[in-house]
Formats: structure tokens, sequence, C-alpha cells
């Protein structure tokens, strides 16, 4: 017990001492691309500053397999060079039983990444993208999507339109029951009811519209117009709509399953949304994969040499295995692969293979 307690904190604080080297240099190489980026628009030092800190979490975040493999290597490297390896196995302990602390740890790392970590990230890159819009173009995102459906809002010279619609065509194109309502400076200028609009460049394409205009004295029933087909001016494209969902990453693990019944609702597509839910569940088991990849290549004796050999093969295969991760995230994003497939197949197929290579090393 006392033995699996020591390798647990000194495999944490190897991980501890990697994770906030790589913060700093990230935060560092942020900071200047924060500071490239907006050049232009005079956002200053502390603008900059303001923009890395919240941008580079989510840079660690996506890398901390990296991280996990780097300190499993630096943990075996330096029990090998001291003979603590030596004495382990001396007092009778065997590879795998000795793998157990570190892997139990590297598995509540990943435990604590998904359920705290992860939803403070997605709220700094909330944050973030909220100020870069705002530094950019002076607006921020144009698109809600809830269990009453979709709200969007675009500017215009009347002033500024929120539109809900109870559902919307995959692309985010076409909407169907959906009302404009149009805002001036003192309040609703306009509403614009229609059974479908439809996306066109520069233009809404309203079918079966009522119009009622909202004028001090009137009454806007009286006064309203009913339009076969209708056509309002937008600034909105597809594409803008699209991105304004956000990528998956900027929602909280625990508002996920929620945002995807409301996605699906919408009639969008939350296929993207699923593929990264679950490969948030697999980050656990794949920081576990890892720490047995660093160990099958690296926890030998110290004077058995090849030890740089064994480090740079075990960092390639770190990376191969990340490599093939965001693959087959791709691959299920796409619809290629069942969802289930993309996310855990990666890490149980790299963790087998390192399991193997152990006891291959271990038993002959």
């Amino acid at each position: 017990m006392i033995l699996s307690r020591y390798l647990a904190r000194r495999f944490a604080a190897t991980f501890a001492l990697v994770l906030t080297g790589f913060f700093a240099v990230l935060y560092l190489i942020e900071l200047v691309e924060q500071i490239r980026r907006f050049a232009g628009h005079d956002i200053g030092l502390g603008g900059a500053a303001r923009l890395a800190a919240l941008k580079a979490p989510e840079t660690v975040y996506r890398i901390l397999p990296m991280v996990t493999i780097l300190a499993a290597i630096a943990l075996f490297v330096a029990l090998a060079r001291s003979s603590e390896l030596v004495a382990i196995r001396a007092a009778g302990r065997s590879a795998l039983r000795m793998l157990v602390s570190p892997l139990l740890t590297a598995l509540a790392i990943g435990a604590v990444a998904v359920a705290v970590l992860n939803p403070v990230v997605a709220g700094l890159s909330k944050r973030y993208e909220s100020l870069a819009d705002r530094y950019r173009s002076g607006e921020e995102r144009v698109v809600s999507v809830s269990s009453e459906g979709l709200w969007l809002r675009q500017g215009g010279e009347q002033g500024q339109t929120v539109i809900h619609a109870a559902r919307a065509s995959a692309e985010g194109t076409t909407l169907t029951d959906v009302t404009f309502i149009t805002f001036g400076p003192l309040g609703p200028v306009e509403r614009l009811d229609a059974a479908q609009a439809e996306l066109t460049p520069g233009a809404w394409v309203l079918s079966d519209a009522k119009r009622w205009r909202f004028v001090a004295g009137a009454n806007p029933e009286a006064d309203a117009v009913l339009h076969p087909s209708y056509r309002l001016a937008t600034d909105l494209t597809a594409e803008r709509i699209r991105d304004s969902l956000g990528d998956p990453s900027a929602i909280a693990i625990w508002d996920l399953p929620d945002f995807i019944r409301a996605l699906e609702q919408a009639g969008f597509s939350a296929r993207k949304h699923l593929v990264w839910l679950q490969m948030e569940l697999a980050l656990p088991l794949l920081l576990v994969t890892m720490v047995l990849v660093g160990a099958g290549f690296t926890m030998r004796h110290a004077r058995s040499g090849r030890t740089g050999i064994s480090v740079l093969l075990a960092i390639l295969s770190g990376f191969a295995i990340f490599l093939l991760r965001n693959f087959a995230q791709v691959l299920g994003e796409n619809g290629q692969i069942p969802v289930a497939l993309a996310a855990w197949t990666p890490p149980v197929a790299a963790a087998l293979l390192s399991l193997s290579l152990i006891l291959h090393l271990e038993d002959g």
C-alpha cells in the first residue's frame, strides 16, 4: 500500500509538472497568435493577454493524452535510472501490479478532467468566442437552440430582427413555422409570420406570410397584410448560421445531452455532438492507454541501453494513437463509421496492444 501511494504520488507530481510546462508555453504561443490575429483591431496587449488566457486552457485540454504519455515516460525513466524499478521487482512486485497505481491515477485524472475541467474549458471557450466576435465585428453569436425551437438574430436598416422557428433544415437555410420580429430604438416595429422561410443570397423568401406594422395609435391587426411570397433582407448566410451553432467543445458535457436533443428537435444533425460526447466519455480510458504505452517502452532497467530509442518510440506511438483518434473522430462525424466505434475503438485497441507488449517484455 505504501509503495502504491508512492508511485501514485510520483506520477501525479510528474503529470502536474508537465502540464504546467505545457500551459506556460501554449499561453505564450496563444498570446502571440492573438496579437497577430487582432492586429488591425487595436485591442492592446491587455486584450490579447485576456484572449490568450481564455483560449490556452482549451488547447491544453485537447492535448491531455500527450501530456499523460510524457508524464508516464518521465516517471518510468526516472524510476529506471534510480534503480527503483529493480528494487520494486526484487521485492516481488510484477510489472502489472506496479502499474496499478499509475493507471488508477491516470483514470482519476481523466474522470476529473471530464467532469470538472470540461465544463470550465467550455465556459472559457464561450467567453473567448463572444469576446473575439465583439473585438472583430461588434456582434456576438446569432443562433440559439432550445427546446422551444431555433432562435436567430440579424441586423438591418430598421434595427435588430429576432427570428424564431419551430424547425430548420440540416443546412439551416429553410425554416418552418417562423416568426420575424423587428425592433427599433423604441421597441418592436414589425412582425412577420410565415409557414416557411428560405434563405437566399441577401434575403429570406417567406411563403404564406402575414405582416403586422406597429404604429402608435393604429390597430396592427386591422392593417395586417397577407403575402403569398415576401422577401426580407438579411445579412445572414448558411455558413454563418452553422458556425454560430458552436463547436461541441464549447458546450459543457453535462449540457450536451439536452443540447443534442434540442438540435434534433430543431431539425439539425447532432452527429458531430454525439461523437464529441462519446469521445469525452472515453477520455479517461485514453489516458490509461497512454500510461500503458509509456510503460511498455520505458519500464526497463537503464543499464539495458537504448533508452533514447525507447523514449522516441513511446512518443511516436502516442502521437500515432492521438492522430488515429482524431481520424476516427472525423470518420464518425461524417457518418463513415458508427459513433461508438469512432470514440472507443482507438483507446481500447491501443490499450490491448500496449498490454500485450508489457506481458511480452516481462514474461517473454
